[in-house]
């Protein structure tokens, strides 16, 4: 049997886009790979087909489990043979918005490859996760990747030094279509599609605010390029605006700070996402408040949530943090940002 950690993801930044032919939504995220992980073990027994084993009742054990879809491609590219047993053990929240469905496939695919002793070639790799999921390709390149198309197409970004992340996790069940549903009736009310009299809207965590401005989304294609423009001018290390940034992080002129990552979150990216769920759900708002309070450099959204994050210079102001947010009922989990050479050297430490 083959175990491998099925590592978390948050999304630093996330814009949506309008509807692409094929149904999904355009857009541009920055995933980041924490260390807050599943485990995952893989063993391929005589007979045939694939079985899921999890204890917990929320994880499917049919075809409908993304470790299930991706094994049976990755069977029938090997033109391997075998009962494949998965077994998953759960730390990651299920429909957290921390991809923890996607990583468990792809750790699923490496254990796979590794029970066999066949692996795919790197491109077929990517094919094989994409036509499984949009967010699964990232966890083929780790650390700081920039997402693209409907977050599939991934490209490797430079390292930032590891930080110290706290996610808080609260009793809150979100529904990703749901979301983008919400997002699309509020991109339509506010006449994001044409950009007919819009105006760029700021977002400083209040839910209040988000109800209010269903009326102010830039337009669809140049809120894309805004993201495009900032994350081009961070990677040139230029000068960063100095407009105020919807995390409550002061902005500050010149190049690259002691810490790119924190350079990036100064560019102002934010999660669209937090426009339509805030305003459902104004607990996570009250968490976003409460990790910028006790310190947090930047907080957001994760995907479409439930679990909300803030990014931290020290692990004692994330413990701080979350000791505050344990008091008030909200689970929370002090982890680290994993860069690519840390993520890789974990997931290459399978036993």
């Amino acid at each position: 049997m083959i175990t491998v950690p099925s590592f978390a993801k948050i999304n630093l930044g996330l814009c949506i886009g309008p509807l692409r032919a094929d149904g999904f939504h355009e857009l541009r995220t920055v995933y980041q790979t924490i260390a807050l992980h599943d485990l995952i073990r893989v063993s391929v027994e005589r007979g045939s087909g694939v079985e899921i084993q999890c204890d917990d009742p929320r994880v499917p054990r049919d075809s409908t489990n993304t470790c299930w879809r991706i094994v049976e491609r990755t069977m029938e590219a090997l033109k391997a043979r075998g009962c494949v047993v998965i077994e998953i053990q759960k730390r990651l929240p299920v429909q957290g918005g921390l991809g923890g469905a996607s990583g468990n496939a792809v750790a699923a695919l490496l254990g796979l490859e590794r029970a066999l002793k066949k692996r795919l070639s790197g491109p077929e790799r990517l094919r094989v996760t994409a036509e499984v999921g949009s967010d699964l390709p990232l966890f083929l390149v780790g650390g700081t990747v920039l997402g693209v198309g409907r977050g599939e197409e991934v490209y490797p970004l430079p390292d930032f030094q590891a930080m110290a992340c706290l996610i808080a996790l609260p009793e809150v069940a979100v529904s990703t279509p749901k979301a983008f549903a919400d997002w699309d009736g509020l991109a339509g009310r506010s006449s994001a599609w044409t950009g007919k009299n819009a105006r760029p809207h700021t977002n400083r965590g209040d839910a209040n605010i988000a109800v209010r401005s269903k009326l102010t989304v830039p337009a669809q294609s140049d809120r894309m390029l805004e993201f495009g423009r900032e994350i081009s001018a961070w990677l040139n290390a230029g000068p960063v605006a100095t407009k105020p940034r919807r995390s409550g992080v002061s902005a500050r002129d010149g190049g690259r700070a002691e810490n790119p990552l924190l350079d990036l979150v100064r560019t102002g990216i934010e999660n669209d996402f937090e426009k339509v769920v805030f305003p459902k759900h104004p607990e996570l708002c009250e968490v976003k408040r409460v990790l910028e309070r006790w310190g947090a450099v930047y907080a957001s959204l994760s995907g479409s949530g439930a679990a909300v994050y803030g990014l931290f210079e020290s692990k004692m102001r994330a413990d701080s943090a979350a000791k505050k947010l344990e008091k008030s009922g909200t689970r929370a989990v002090v982890t680290s940002t994993l860069t690519r050479r840390q993520y890789w050297k974990k997931l290459l430490a399978i036993s």
